[in-house]
C-alpha cells in the first residue's frame, strides 16, 4: 500500500496552462516564509503539516490542483506543508490511522471518521459557484440501449455490470445503497453481473467505453468530466439523482493548537474572496478545485448529516441481512443505536 501513496514538498508551481499566466504574476517570487517576515511574525516551525487529499481523477492531478494553494497556506501558518495525494479513499484512510496526516480534505463519510475516531476537527467546509449547500449522487448509464432505462436496471440488475466507489465514498457507494438500492431489494456488492471499483471518473469512462453498463457517480464530479472528455459525456446519460449531500470539509488534528487551527480557517475562508490580481489568481487556483467557489466556516455539527446517512445505512443492513435468530439481529441494532449515539456527541463538541 505504500507503493500507491505520494509524498511532495508543496511549490509554487504545477499549474495547468489554462490558467498559469494569469497566477504567474501573483504568485512567482514570493518565497514560501520570507526571513523578513518570521523575524516579526510567528517563527518559523519546519515540522511540515502532511495534508492528505482524496483523488479527483488521479494522485498526480489531484496533486497539482491543490499545490498553489498549499504554498499559500505553508505562507499564511508559517510552517510549510507536504501533500499525500493516493489513487484511493483505502489508502487515505489508512494513512490517516497510521498518523500520516494532519489536515485533509475529506467527504463525509471519511470526515465523519477522522472526528469520531482519528482525533480531528472540522475547520471549514467547501462552497461550489452554483450555491447548493450539496451535490448529489448520480447513476450514470449509456444513452443506447438495451441497458439504458432505470426500470430495466431495477428489474434485472443480474444483467448489468457496474462501476461503483468504495464503500467509504458517499456518493460513490452509501447514498446510492441506501436510497435507491436497499428500498428496492437490491444489495450492490452481490446482484450485478459484475462489479468494479473505481473513482468516479474511471467509472464514467467505463461506461462510456462499454466496459461497464452503469456507474455510481456525483454532479460535482460529473460536470467535471464532462470539461474534460466531452466526447465520452456525449455517450451518457443519468438515470437517477439522489437527495442533496453535504459538501465536503477540512479537517485538522485536535492535538495543533486552537490559534494555529484559527489561522488555518481564516486563511480558507478569505481564499479567493479578495479583489484585483492576487484575488483572481485564487479565484483560477479554487476553479480546478472541482470548480469551487470558496470555503466556509464549520466545526463538527456540519457532520452530522453524514453520521444519520451512515446510520441509516447501517440499520437498513442490520434489517435486511440474515441472523442466525431475532436476538442476534436486535442486538445488532443496539450496536448501532449506541454507535450512533456516541458520534452525536463527539460532533456536538463545535470548540474552535
Amino acid at each position: 500500500m505504500l507503493a500507491s501513496l505520494r509524498h511532495f514538498a508543496v511549490v509554487p508551481a504545477a499549474f495547468s496552462a489554462a490558467f498559469r499566466a494569469a497566477a504567474l504574476a501573483f504568485f512567482v517570487g514570493l518565497p514560501v516564509v520570507a526571513a523578513a517576515q518570521t523575524a516579526q511574525a510567528t517563527p518559523l516551525d519546519k515540522t511540515p503539516v502532511r495534508f492528505g487529499i482524496l483523488p479527483l481523477g488521479g494522485a498526480f492531478e489531484s496533486r497539482s490542483d491543490w499545490d498553489p494553494l498549499l504554498a499559500e497556506l505553508s505562507r499564511a501558518i508559517h510552517r510549510p506543508v507536504s501533500v499525500l495525494s493516493v489513487n484511493s479513499y483505502e489508502a487515505l484512510e489508512q494513512a490517516i490511522q497510521r498518523d500520516e496526516v494532519d489536515m485533509a480534505f475529506l467527504s463525509g463519510k471519511m470526515a465523519l471518521d477522522a472526528v469520531t475516531q482519528r482525533r480531528m476537527k472540522v475547520v471549514a467546509q467547501v462552497v461550489r459557484h452554483d450555491g447548493l449547500p450539496g451535490y448529489r449522487a448520480l447513476l450514470l448509464a449509456r444513452k443506447t440501449p438495451p441497458l439504458n432505462t432505470l426500470k430495466s436496471l431495477m428489474d434485472q440488475p443480474e444483467r448489468w455490470r457496474l462501476a461503483r466507489g468504495e464503500k467509504q465514498s458517499v456518493s460513490g457507494f452509501i447514498v446510492p445503497q441506501l436510497q435507491l438500492f436497499l428500498p428496492n431489494h437490491i444489495v450492490m456488492e452481490t446482484r450485478f453481473l459484475s462489479e468494479v471499483v473505481g473513482t468516479h471518473q474511471t467509472n464514467a469512462l467505463a461506461v462510456a467505453n462499454s466496459e461497464a453498463d452503469v456507474a455510481t457517480n456525483n454532479s460535482a464530479d460529473f460536470e467535471r468530466f464532462k470539461l474534460r472528455f466531452p466526447a465520452e459525456a456525449q455517450r451518457l446519460q443519468v438515470l437517477w439523482e439522489s437527495e442533496l449531500i453535504p459538501h465536503a470539509q477540512i479537517v485538522v488534528r485536535r492535538e495543533y493548537p486552537a490559534e494555529l487551527r484559527s489561522r488555518v480557517q481564516a486563511f480558507l475562508t478569505a481564499y479567493g474572496r479578495g479583489k484585483g490580481p492576487r484575488g483572481d489568481a485564487e479565484r483560477l487556483v479554487l476553479k480546478s478545485l472541482h470548480d469551487l467557489a470558496g470555503f466556509v466556516v464549520a466545526d463538527n455539527s456540519s457532520l452530522q448529516p453524514a453520521a444519520k446517512l451512515a446510520y441509516q445505512l447501517a440499520k437498513q443492513n442490520a434489517v435486511t441481512a440474515q441472523f442466525v435468530n431475532d436476538a442476534a439481529r436486535q442486538a445488532r441494532l443496539q450496536r448501532i443505536e449506541n454507535g450512533y449515539a456516541e458520534q452525536v456527541s463527539v460532533l456536538r463538541d463545535i470548540a474552535p
